[in-house]
C-alpha cells in the first residue's frame, strides 16, 4: 500500500523454520475450499517482506527467529515497474529478478512459503486508469519474467499474487483480472493464484467480485480500519490524522481520552481530522470490533466459498497506544483463525513493523497478540 493511496483512503474513511512442513492452522470451522488444505495452512500466519526487492534485507536470524514463533508464510511485494518493460530497462528488470530469484532461495531453504506480489506504485497506476490495455501488456509482460523465476521452486511453496491493490473501476479489474489470471495460469500450471478485489482491496469491495472460474485461487482482502486509529499520527503533516495522537481501541464516545481529543481538536480548529473522528465514533456505536468491518468478506465467503486471506493489516507504531495496538492485532488474528483465513501483517521492521527497533528482534508481545497464547514451535 502507497503512502499517497493511504492518504486517500483515510479521507474516503468511511513451522518451525529450520526444517520440516509448515505448522498447520490453528483449529477452526472450514468452509469447503477449492485450495489444498497444506497450501492454505502455509499461508496461515505470516508478514510482508517490504522493502526487501529494494535492498532491505531481513537477517537468516530474524528470519529464524519469526519462523520458530510459528511464523509461516513471507508476503514479498515486487515493484511492479521494474518488472515492466514500459518502466524498466532489460537490465534494471533483470537485476530485480535475480534479487527475487535470491530472495525465494533464502525462504524456501528456510522452510518459508512466499507469496510473490506484483506490488506497483504511481506511474503503472495512472497507466492503468488511462490505459487498461497497455496495463494489461505490462502486467503480463512482468509475470512472463517473475513466472522464469518462480517455476523454479516447488509449487506448493511459491504463490502468485497478481496485482496489489487494483486501481481502477470494479468491472473493468473484473473482466481484466480474469484474462491476466488465464495467462498466468499457461505460465504456473500448479501454482495457487492470489487475487483481490478493487478500492484498496477492502473488506466492503469482496460483494463486488466474482470468483474466477480458476479453482486455485485464494482471494485477499486489506484491513486498516478503523483508519483513524490505525493511522493516528501519519507521517505526512498534511493528511487530517497527523493531528490524531493517542487514540485508544476500541474507539468510545464515553471514553475521557476521546473526549479530551475531540475538545483538543476542536480547539486547534482541526476540523478535518475532527471530521474523520466523529465518523469512526459513530460507526462503532452498533459494534467497534473488527467484526464490523471484515463481516462482508465472511458473508461474501459463506456464498461462494472461496478462500480468504487478509495479507495487509497493521497499526502505524507512531501514535497508537501500545495496548490498543496489540487488542487491535489480536481481534484481526483471532477472527481470521475462527474462519480459517490467512493473514501477513503488514510490515516487518518500519512504520507498522512487527520487529522491535531497539533490539532488532521481533516484539515479543506483537508476536503473542498476532500467533495468540499458544502456538505449535513455540517457547
Amino acid at each position: 500500500m502507497t503512502g499517497s493511496r493511504r492518504r486517500l483512503l483515510a479521507a474516503a474513511m468511511l513451522v518451525s523454520i529450520s526444517c520440516g512442513p509448515p505448522v498447520l492452522a490453528d483449529a477452526c470451522v472450514p468452509v469447503p475450499h477449492t485450495v489444498a488444505p497444506a497450501r492454505l495452512a502455509a499461508l496461515s500466519r505470516g508478514f510482508n517482506a517490504d522493502g526487501w526487492i529494494n535492498g532491505e534485507v531481513p537477517s537468516r536470524e530474524l528470519l529464524q527467529q519469526l519462523g520458530r514463533a510459528g511464523m509461516s508464510h513471507v508476503r514479498l511485494p515486487v515493484p511492479a515497474e521494474r518488472v515492466m518493460p514500459r518502466f524498466a530497462s532489460k537490465t534494471e528488470r533483470d537485476a530485480t529478478l535475480g534479487v527475487l530469484d535470491k530472495a525465494l532461495k533464502q525462504l524456501t531453504a528456510l522452510g518459508y512459503s512466499t507469496s510473490v506480489d506484483l506490488h506497483p506504485r504511481e506511474r503503472f497506476n495512472r497507466l492503468h486508469k488511462e490505459d487498461p490495455d497497455a496495463a494489461l501488456q505490462e502486467m503480463q509482460e512482468a509475470w512472463s519474467g517473475l513466472a522464469d523465476v518462480i517455476r523454479s521452486y516447488p509449487a506448493n511453496r511459491v504463490f502468485a499474487e497478481l496485482l496489489n491493490e487494483p486501481d481502477i473501476d470494479a468491472d473493468k479489474w473484473q473482466t481484466e483480472v480474469e484474462a491476466l489470471a488465464a495467462f498466468v495460469r499457461k505460465l504456473l500450471p500448479a501454482t495457487t493464484l492470489i487475487v483481490g478485489p478493487v478500492n484498496w482491496q477492502r473488506a466492503d469491495s469482496l460483494p463486488r467480485f466474482r470468483p474466477l472460474q480458476d479453482p486455485d485461487v485464494v482471494y485477499a482482502i486489506h484491513f486498516y480500519d478503523p483508519m483513524v486509529f490505525t493511522h493516528q499520527a501519519h507521517w505526512d503533516a498534511q493528511d487530517p490524522l497527523h493531528d490524531i495522537i493517542d487514540l485508544p481501541y476500541p474507539i468510545d464516545a464515553g471514553d475521557p481520552k476521546v473526549r479530551a481529543m475531540r475538545q483538543d481538536l476542536q480547539a486547534r480548529g482541526a476540523t478535518k481530522a475532527l471530521g474523520l473522528l466523529d465518523v469512526a465514533i459513530a460507526a462503532a456505536r452498533d459494534k467497534p470490533t473488527a467484526d464490523r468491518w471484515l463481516a462482508p468478506a465472511l458473508q461474501w465467503q459463506q456464498q461462494f466459498a472461496r478462500p480468504i486471506i487478509v495479507n495487509e493489516f497493521g497499526v502505524l507504531k507512531a501514535g497508537a497506544p501500545r495496548e490498543s495496538r496489540l487488542r487491535w492485532l489480536a481481534e484481526v488474528t483471532a477472527y481470521a483463525r475462527e474462519h480459517c483465513w490467512g493473514w501477513a501483517h503488514w510490515e516487518l521492521a518500519q512504520g507498522f513493523g512487527l520487529v522491535d527497533r531497539s533490539t532488532g528482534r521481533p516484539d515479543p508481545d506483537v508476536m503473542r497478540a498476532l500467533l495468540g497464547p499458544t502456538r505449535p514451535g513455540r517457547h
